[in-house]
């Protein structure tokens, strides 16, 4: 039988995905991206929010019809969404052949053989075991990676269902790390993403000491590795030595996603955020101070309980001060099972809908501020391909992660996966175009 996947959700999923693509082919299964002409599908579900649950649901939904036609035989639900809703699934959802929990990836090719013999296995392993050492697929494109450092996570948000689907935080050893680095370069892999939920605490669950700059400088020896990036950065965690290691070290790319989610006191408090919004303000200063040209992102909620006018306008403020060069926004979506969603004054959705609006407008302003400093500037560019329409290159400056920031578009010499040197000549619509340098 061939096997499809669809991988929905963060990045950390996408490299489990990747791990269960391997896992496949290892066992003799033809894997295809052509998702019409498959018999059995696998998708990888993500369940943080409502949105995602519903872009899941919908999936699954649109795969069922195919099995009612006769277009395909099985369908496999993977992921966050059945190891937060199992019951559901089986009682709503009586298409679905299998079911693989989040401490379950590993037994995938388990789950293909039963539903080919007719069963419907539900395989739900331990959440908190520790991390399996799985080679992987490599799905992200040319000349860069996801590398996931750690799994679980043990901040316990009050908006977040993230610890009891995914488990407590996990760090994978180092030599692990380091010997996919190795991998990774050997594909011909530039850029390498450092991701988990909280990179910052990377380490801490094997002795309490913060090891994220001893694994920088171990990944940094890895020949081949030209830019390594960090998502997230858990605020309040962002010590001396990592702010020193960044600003040394020329491979760590001068870019740091920290998801602060709001700046009023009360707010973070009741969220159980540690730190406090004069913390995070003096974090941003001296992030700007010690790592010159550092670009800041964020990711932010509108619509978090007690959020009244002058608390959002407090955030408004935040964000004109701070000038962070790339934000996200999120209207808050009450989660079933966590703390936030039973907590009183909850704005009205359309109210947090609209200032998640007014955030994105703003934050629109600084962008395009941003993009017009760099013009005239010439950027290491990793190019990711071609634009047949526009007829040029595309790729990403440092500045730019994948999926969440924008592109760079050039003419001239260049190929998939290399760095180019780029000259910035103009922006248009939030992208920069130029051309590389002769």
């Amino acid at each position: 039988m061939k096997i499809g996947m669809v991988s929905l959700g963060c990045a950390k999923n996408t490299v489990n995905s990747e791990q269960m693509l391997w896992l496949l082919n290892e066992a003799g299964y033809e894997i295809s991206g052509d998702l019409a002409d498959v018999d059995i599908i696998i998708v990888n579900t993500c369940a943080f929010i409502e949105s995602a649950k519903s872009e899941a649901i919908e999936n699954i939904l649109e795969f069922a019809e195919l099995k009612k036609e006769g277009r395909l035989k099985k369908i496999i639900v993977a992921g966050c969404l059945p190891q937060r809703y199992r019951e559901d699934i089986k009682a709503e959802l009586p298409e679905v052949d299998a079911m693989v929990g989040c401490g379950s990836f590993g037994a995938i090719v388990e789950a293909v053989r039963a539903v080919e013999a007719g069963l419907k296995p539900e395989l739900f392993g331990d959440i908190n075991s520790p991390c399996e050492e799985t080679d992987r697929v490599v799905t992200s494109g040319d000349g860069w990676a996801y590398l996931k450092i750690a799994e679980g996570c043990d901040n316990h948000c009050a908006f977040c269902v993230i610890p009891s689907i995914r488990g407590k935080y996990r760090s994978r050893p180092i030599d692990g790390i380091v010997r996919e680095a190795r991998d990774l370069a050997g594909l011909g892999v530039v850029e390498l993403i450092l991701v988990a939920q909280d990179v910052t605490a990377y380490g801490t669950d094997f002795g309490g000491k913060r090891m994220l700059p001893e694994l920088l400088r171990a990944l940094s020896e890895t020949d081949g590795i030209e830019r390594i990036r960090l998502h997230y950065l858990y605020p309040d965690e962002i010590d001396d030595a990592l702010i020193r290691e960044m600003a040394s070290n020329p491979k760590i790319v001068k870019y740091v996603d920290i998801p602060i989610q709001h700046i009023n006191d009360a707010i973070l408090e009741r969220m159980n955020r540690r730190g406090s919004g004069g913390e995070i303000r003096e974090l941003i200063k001296k992030l700007r101070r010690e790592i010159p040209g550092v670009v800041i992102r964020s990711t932010l909620i509108t619509g978090l309980p007690g959020e009244g006018e002058a608390e959002f306008e407090e955030l408004m403020a935040f964000l004109r001060e701070a000038r962070m060069e790339r934000v996200g926004v999120f209207a808050f979506s009450p989660e079933e099972g966590t703390p936030a969603a039973e907590m009183p004054d909850i704005p009205p959705r359309e109210v947090a809908e609209r200032r998640a609006e007014l955030v994105s407008e703003l934050q629109a302003e600084i962008m395009d501020e941003f993009n017009a400093s760099r013009v005239g500037k010439t950027l290491r560019v990793l190019c990711e391909g071609y634009d047949r329409f526009a007829e040029c290159w595309f790729g990403r400056s440092e500045a730019d992660s994948p999926d969440v920031d924008g592109k760079v578009f050039f003419t001239g010499p260049a190929a998939p996966g290399k760095l180019v040197d780029v000259r910035i000549t103009e922006t248009l619509d939030g992208e920069l175009l130029g051309e590389a340098a002769k």
